[in-house]
């Protein structure tokens, strides 16, 4: 009996395809946002409200001083920690954020922090977070050579490998090849 290697290679590619798909999915759009780092922050959203107040305030100013004064801008409940790091300077340290005071010139800032939803956790499935994790994304890794290979060999003809697929192969292993050439 001949070994039926075509009808293999489909089901290798597509149940594989299947398994992997929503890694391929975490994979590639966390990959997307770890590309544009300098763009964007995939983990946060980052706030920053610039304020200018009236209020006096100085070194001596307490916990209680502090939330109070917190209170115009909404966040007194949000009240961690503060200090002086000079005489003009107020630090507050915030849940999920930071405030800092310029107390002779009346100005200061508050940044806030949120995770961003989805891509915090895609992100940190990307940066293979334990040993577990690291094998399954071997795995996944061999998987993606699998469904590469058989990929070639799904379609027959003119428009598969022996055809305009063999064109589109040579281009796919050219463009990386060319930008190693070009760029590093």
């Amino acid at each position: 009996m001949k070994f039926k290697w075509r009808k293999w290679n489909r089901v290798i590619h597509r149940d594989l395809g299947f398994l992997f798909f929503g890694m391929t999915i975490i994979y590639a759009l966390s990959g997307i946002a770890i590309n544009h780092l300098d763009d964007w922050n995939p983990n946060y959203i980052i706030t920053t409200n610039n304020i200018e107040f009236t209020d006096q305030l100085n070194t001596e100013m307490d916990k209680t001083a502090v939330v109070n004064f917190l209170n115009n801008f909404n966040e007194g409940r949000y009240y961690k920690k503060h200090y002086f790091p000079n005489d003009n300077t107020l630090k507050v340290f915030l849940k999920n954020g930071i405030a800092v005071f310029n107390i002779s010139k009346g100005v200061g800032t508050i940044e806030k922090t949120k995770k961003r939803p989805i891509f915090k956790e895609m992100n940190y499935l990307h940066y293979n977070p334990g040993l577990w994790w690291t094998s399954f994304s071997d795995i996944f890794a061999g998987a993606l050579i699998l469904i590469a290979i058989t990929g070639l060999f799904i379609i027959r003809g003119k428009k598969g490998i022996t055809g305009r697929g063999a064109w589109l192969t040579i281009l796919g292993i050219i463009i990386p090849l060319l930008f190693l050439v070009l760029f590093c």
